[in-house]
């Protein structure tokens, strides 16, 4: 695979490895536990520069180059999330998102993809099988940083709160009564609308594919196009008013529904 351009640029091992160190000795001072992640990328280079800013952010890193390696690791150490590339040689990256949310064992991981541009297609068969989310490469190490950190905390949150309530930025929605607010306003949406709303809020940030919108509030035996689904989200959108940042479009693959506007990075 060729070498993959990086916003940030490259380190080499010996820095990753002497803020390995640093950084553990860090946690063991403050007794915070940290968080493990799995990098699964066949590119060295590119597996040293993530380590070594995750690394630096507190997180312990256990660094793989092939899918085959990737799933026994994850099988063995069970860690806190998995990051990994599609394209790896022998065991492609979906494959290994596959086999793991397959397994008892592992299904809870969550995994967030590095991709190429261009494989959008990987991308919906990855996000299908359960990946969390993704990053296209070349890729800002703020944003993989951003992304990673927001993915552990939803899964430290319950997907609804006491009383059925939903909780996403200025948007709450009441599953018990059917009612969706932004910022206490009251907004009417329909049958359909409130269940794709709440599929989104309920995802917590994870991207749905329009296949998994339309079996979320419509069931899977019921035929909806594509356009049917984008155009109940600008009907959404328009009922949001200020708020319609919160539903953001990912090309090529579907919605997310974000909790601040920054987030569109």
């Amino acid at each position: 695979m060729t070498q993959t351009p990086v916003a940030e640029g490259s380190m080499r091992s010996n820095e990753a490895g002497r803020a390995a160190k640093s950084t553990g000795a860090a946690s063991a001072a403050t007794g915070k536990a940290r968080k493990t992640v799995l990098v699964v990328d066949d590119e060295r280079d590119l597996v040293e520069l993530i380590s070594y800013n995750l690394q630096r952010n507190g997180y312990n890193v256990i660094p793989v180059q092939n899918g085959a390696e990737a799933l026994a690791t994850a099988q063995r150490d069970k860690p806190d999330l998995v990051l990994l590339d599609l394209m790896l040689p022998g065991m492609d990256g979906t494959e290994v998102a596959r086999r793991l949310k397959a397994d008892p064992a592992t299904s809870g991981i969550p995994i967030v993809m590095l991709t190429a541009k261009g494989e959008e297609t990987d991308v919906v068969v990855g996000l299908t099988l359960g990946a969390d989310d993704y990053v296209t490469k070349p890729f800002s190490m703020k944003i993989l940083l951003a992304r990673i950190n927001n993915v552990l905390r939803r899964g430290d949150q319950p997907a609804v709160a006491e009383g059925g309530a939903l909780k996403v930025g200025p948007l709450t929605i009441d599953t018990n009564k059917h009612e969706a607010q932004v910022e206490g306003e009251t907004i009417k949406l329909t049958l359909t609308e409130f269940k794709l709303l709440t599929a989104l809020a309920i995802a917590r940030g994870r991207v749905l594919t329009r296949d998994q919108l339309m079996d979320k509030a419509m069931g899977s035996d019921v035929f909806v196009t594509d356009r049917a689904i984008d155009v109940h989200i600008t009907a959404i959108r328009k009922k949001l008013g200020s708020a319609s940042w919160l539903v953001h479009t990912v090309r090529g693959v579907g919605y997310r529904l974000q909790e601040t506007v920054e987030e569109n990075g």
